[in-house]
């Protein structure tokens, strides 16, 4: 029963998190205002907003008119159950799950406005770097996050770095390079999980971004001075590392 409510939570809050993915860069309010299709304006009706399961009914298109429903809301409800169910297996019911839950939202958030517009809004990273922070306040919290200190001391690491390539580079090449939403994710990565995640995050976003544009690269349709949204490598990069923290430190150290 408790992994059906998961799953039924993670449907939902994953909807929710499609709604902010949205409206966040347009500027539109992500609470108030009934979900409507962007081609027609038709309000959508509750049958036909049903996480996952409209998606497939509809076969990918607005009732009214047809237009084509991108394939991302389906990516993300279905990430979003996905990652509900493990974090709830691996932590229970406690404050752990409930941090992870909301982290994850966030991180997927970023991650699909990042990847289409280019921007990390400060709406989401503002309210991770306070929450990250109160929380390691928590004596009692689980071992994967740290405490106030190493907190603190993470996410100004993980923002001056970032800050500091920013301004070498752009003061090299004469134009900007990476933006201050990078640097931003980066202390809202150290504030979660310590400085030490920092260096590893910055190697493994770079390895996953240089894979990830070698095919275009190779065909020379972008350069390594092209515009790419960091953002997502970043993301996946901190899954990597909370996944197998204690390996790679071991690994290290």
């Amino acid at each position: 029963m408790d992994i059906l409510f998961v799953i039924l939570l993670g449907g939902l809050f994953g909807s929710f998190a499609n709604v902010c993915i949205y409206r966040i860069p347009i500027e539109q309010n992500v609470v108030y205002g009934r979900s409507f299709c962007p081609e027609c304006k038709k309000k959508i009706a509750w049958f036909d907003n049903i996480p996952i399961i409209s998606f497939i009914i509809l076969k990918a298109k607005c009732r009214n008119c047809e237009f084509k429903i991108s394939l991302n809301y389906f990516i993300v409800e279905s990430l979003s159950i996905l990652f509900f169910c493990l974090i709830f297996i691996l932590f229970g019911i406690s404050l752990t799950t409930l941090l992870l839950w909301l982290l994850y939202l966030s991180f997927v958030i970023i991650f699909f406005i990042d990847l289409k517009h280019f921007i990390i809004p400060n709406e989401i990273t503002f309210p991770l770097m306070v929450l990250g922070f109160v929380k390691s306040f928590d004596p009692n919290i689980n071992s994967i996050f740290p405490n106030y200190l190493n907190s603190l001391i993470g996410g100004l690491i993980g923002y001056l770095i970032i800050y500091l390539i920013i301004f070498f580079y752009k003061y090299v090449r004469k134009k900007e390079g990476m933006g201050l939403g990078d640097a931003k994710l980066f202390a809202v990565i150290g504030i979660w999980f310590g400085w030490i995640s920092i260096p590893f995050v910055i190697f493994l976003s770079s390895i996953i971004a240089l894979i990830s544009i070698s095919p275009n690269l190779i065909k020379k349709s972008k350069n390594l001075s092209s515009e790419i949204p960091f953002g997502p490598y970043i993301i996946i990069a901190t899954l990597v590392f909370v996944i197998f923290k204690n390996d790679l430190l071991n690994l290290v150290l």
